[in-house]
């Protein structure tokens, strides 16, 4: 009976993991589908293979809070979780997390995230060129 009820379990698994990766798949064909952007990728900073980068991209960073949550990067969380946002035929961008939870959301909704980086960027661009100016 055992062998019953987990050969049942083991085939419904199956059958989850199969649904799962034709839907996955269905989505992925949307996303090339025509007039819908390409998806980037996260993937991690190698401290010693991107530090030259990494150290250009903080100082650029127009945000001191995630994303995300909102929290204080470096703040009770510790220090931030620094991922390279790579998209086909674009530079690579960094992205600041306050902790590794926020991936997830981040990769729901990127271009949501992406937009609010950009806008602080533009804002601290506007601000710069605004006390240059006196």
């Amino acid at each position: 009976m055992k062998a019953v009820n987990f050969l049942c379990v083991a085939l419904a698994l199956t059958a989850g993991f199969a649904a799962g990766g034709t839907a996955r798949a269905q989505d992925k064909s949307d996303m090339n589908a025509p007039g819908h952007a390409a998806q980037g990728k996260l993937v991690p900073v190698d401290k010693q293979k991107d530090a030259a980068w990494l150290a250009t991209a903080i100082a650029e960073y127009p945000l001191t809070t995630c994303t995300v949550s909102g929290d204080k990067l470096g703040g009770d969380m510790g220090a931030p979780a620094d991922y390279i946002y790579r998209q086909e035929g674009k530079p690579d961008r960094l992205v600041r997390f306050c902790c590794r939870d926020c991936l997830g959301d981040f990769n729901k909704e990127p271009g949501k995230y992406l937009k609010m980086i950009d806008d602080a960027m533009a804002a601290k661009s506007k601000d710069a060129g605004a006390s240059n100016a006196h």
